[in-house]
């Protein structure tokens, strides 16, 4: 590259928690549960001599400053005071990167509170907000339409999602960006014989798990049941059942040793618009194991009935009966796993999630990869500077 041309900038604005190094320090202790990536979800694979990639940082808090930012996000409905310790990383990037709405509301309005500056462009990711949105309050539904109707594009995980968008946002431009873990090192399980009792496994944490259709569909079959959520009222309403086995997780091995356990993984979902309950279907697929979920939320999009079982919501005989075939079905398990696995392998990956942002930010941009030209940069932020100057290994 000649002294006035460098590599686009891209700065991941996260939530609290999620930082570069906060993540990358549980990655390596193993406290982080999931099949989950060196930093957080592979926003880093973008990287290359061309494209650079940093990550928001969590500032230390102490009681004051906690306070101060929960009290702002408890008033505008989303952390903006998170996002005002990484405005200078926002600033010094070519294109701004979010997870979720909160972070791209917060971001925009960083934007909107300085007309006079040189905006990033923003690829605005939103994940609940089009689910919730019905039960927000005006006052809210009015800022967050505000702003984000501002951003570059929005972007989803689930083609319902991004329809709902299209409606609510009919003169931004919204894309659908397909979401994928790492798929690196996937399980191919040997056959397993049938099991006089079936291991069933369930995880999540998500408001739209529906447990009480999976708790009633196996109260009568010759399964242990195994779920692992944290959220507390749903483990009051599962210990209730005395078929059902509470999960504690203490690090990311035990969570991987419940998969590899399993016979089967069931995700069971109530009606949702941003295909919950994707990432434990494609944990549960990079481990070999088969899954049954239901059939909402826009995961066929992700995964067609040869690769994954599907039941109708709240259809407590089907998902009996869905559990029961399968069980006793090794053929069509490994012909399920193997299509699900090539799926992910070929394009439901973290790799091809980062590389549909870079492609979208060299839109963008209005660039093309091998000829990007630039200003020399300015000073990054000390609180923002995990570079990433090519892929992580």
């Amino acid at each position: 590259m000649t002294d006035m041309q460098r590599p686009v900038r891209a700065f991941v604005q996260l939530s609290y928690g999620y930082g570069a190094t906060n993540w990358h320090t549980r990655w390596k202790d193993g406290s982080l549960l999931g099949v989950n990536e060196e930093y957080a979800y592979g926003y880093q694979r973008a990287a290359e001599p061309s494209f650079s990639v940093t990550q928001s940082e969590d500032e230390r808090e102490r009681l004051p400053g906690r306070a101060i930012r929960y009290a702002v996000r408890l008033l505008l409905g989303f952390d903006f005071v998170h996002a005002w310790r990484n405005r200078s990383g926002i600033w010094n990037s070519d294109i701004v990167w979010t997870h979720t709405e909160a972070q791209s509301m917060a971001v925009l309005l960083l934007f909107r509170l300085y007309p006079w500056r040189r905006h990033p462009r923003i690829i605005a990711q939103s994940v609940w907000l089009l689910d919730r949105w019905a039960h927000e309050s005006r006052k809210n539904r009015l800022i967050f339409r505000a702003l984000l109707s501002r951003a570059d594009v929005l972007t989803f995980h689930s083609p319902c999602n991004r329809a709902a968008a299209a409606r609510l946002f009919p003169g931004t431009r919204t894309e659908l960006v397909e979401f994928g873990i790492r798929a690196d090192d996937m399980i191919v399980r040997p056959p397993r014989p049938a099991r006089q009792t079936i291991r069933v496994l369930s995880l999540g944490n998500d408001r739209h798990r529906d447990w009480e259709t999976l708790l009633r569909a196996t109260a009568e079959l010759p399964c242990r049941l195994t779920i692992a959520t944290t959220d507390p009222a749903a483990r009051r309403r599962i210990a209730r059942y005395g078929h059902a086995t509470l999960a504690s997780l203490k690090n990311n091995a035990d969570l991987l040793a419940l998969y590899d356990q399993a016979d089967l993984v069931v995700v069971p979902l109530g009606p949702n618009l941003h295909a919950s309950g994707l990432t434990t279907i494609q944990e549960a697929i990079t481990r070999g194991v088969p899954v049954i979920t239901t059939d909402v939320g826009g995961l066929r999009h992700y995964f067609d009935h040869d690769a994954v079982t599907y039941v109708p919501p709240g259809d407590i005989a089907a998902l009996a009966h869905a559990i029961t075939d399968l069980a006793a079905d090794t053929p069509r398990q490994a012909a399920m796993t193997a299509n699900a696995q090539r799926r992910m392998r070929e394009c439901l990956n973290s790799q091809t999630y980062a590389a549909r942002h870079v492609a979208l930010s060299y839109e963008l941009l209005t660039l093309q990869p091998d000829a990007v030209h630039h200003p020399e940069p300015a000073t990054q932020d000390r609180r923002a500077t995990h570079h990433y100057a090519g892929a992580v290994p």
